[in-house]
């Protein structure tokens, strides 16, 4: 009698432990994205006050598209964003093409380091950039923010195209050595194109970091190099407004599309 209700006990804790997870995961995902959709929702209140819903209305997208400082703020960041992932995507790959095929002393070491950026909060990172430059006398601009972005880039590029040149099978590149190719041509022609689904999933994962970036483009941003995180940020010091929830609405529409694309060219690699 005793050993005939241990399976119903079994039974009885799988379901328990699986209703406990299936509500622990519901309640995870409510506590993360919950705030994300009253945000979006918000953006499209007709009331100026966010506090106040009075009906629905899409005309403070309209407000963000013909506001000046929004298309100058949104520039910038394009041009960093830009900048910085092709500076980075061509360093992070040849990064992960050094420390996956060749052995050079201190390798260990430089892929310790390779790890920082990812690793350190982002306010290291940044105060940590910034006394550099004070150091060393460079005034902060543009450029110091393009620097900075592809610093903590290209440690995120090569890591994800090392771990598409680990999948790789080199019997490919040593075969095309054997019908004459030279490694420039087995490179460009075997390499690349094989590593190509991994660069593109690397340089989308940076663009989309660099343009949400926030913390490091506020310490390293000099006069006319605004961004449009640095924007928002300036603009709840003044309070949350239906135009700021408009604003977040589209980069964080931008920057899902992004992502979702990334993953699904590395699922389908």
């Amino acid at each position: 009698m005793a050993l005939a209700t241990v399976p119903i006990r079994n039974k009885i804790r799988k379901s328990f432990n699986e209703r406990a997870l299936t509500w622990l995961a519901v309640g995870l995902f409510m506590f993360l994205y919950l705030p994300i959709i009253i945000l979006i929702v918000y953006s499209f209140n007709d009331n100026r006050f966010v506090s106040v819903w009075t009906g629905f209305s899409t005309k403070w997208y309209g407000e963000v598209f013909r506001d000046p400082q929004v298309a100058s703020a949104f520039r910038t960041s394009m041009w960093l964003a830009l900048w910085s992932t092709g500076i980075a995507t061509v360093f992070g790959t040849l990064t992960a093409i050094a420390m996956e095929r060749f052995k050079f002393w201190g390798k260990v070491t430089y892929d310790a380091i390779l790890y920082l950026p990812i690793i350190i909060p982002d306010i290291v990172m940044a105060l940590s950039t910034l006394l550099f430059f004070i150091m060393v006398g460079v005034s902060l601009s543009r450029y110091t923010v393009l620097i900075a972005h592809v610093a903590f880039n290209i440690a995120f590029v090569a890591i994800i195209v090392r771990a598409r040149l680990s999948d790789m099978d080199s019997s490919l590149e040593e075969a095309a050595a054997d019908l004459g190719a030279n490694p420039w041509q087995t490179f460009r022609r075997v390499t690349v194109p094989l590593l190509l689904p991994g660069i593109v999933a690397g340089a989308l994962l940076a663009f989309t970091l660099s343009l949400d970036d926030f913390v490091i483009t506020f310490f390293m941003a000099g006069p006319g190099s605004t961004t449009l995180p640095v924007y928002i940020f300036s603009k709840l010091r003044f309070g949350v407004t239906p135009e700021v929830n408009a604003i977040s609405t589209l980069m964080f529409l931008g920057s899902t599309i992004l992502v979702i694309f990334s993953l699904i060219i590395q699922r389908k690699t």
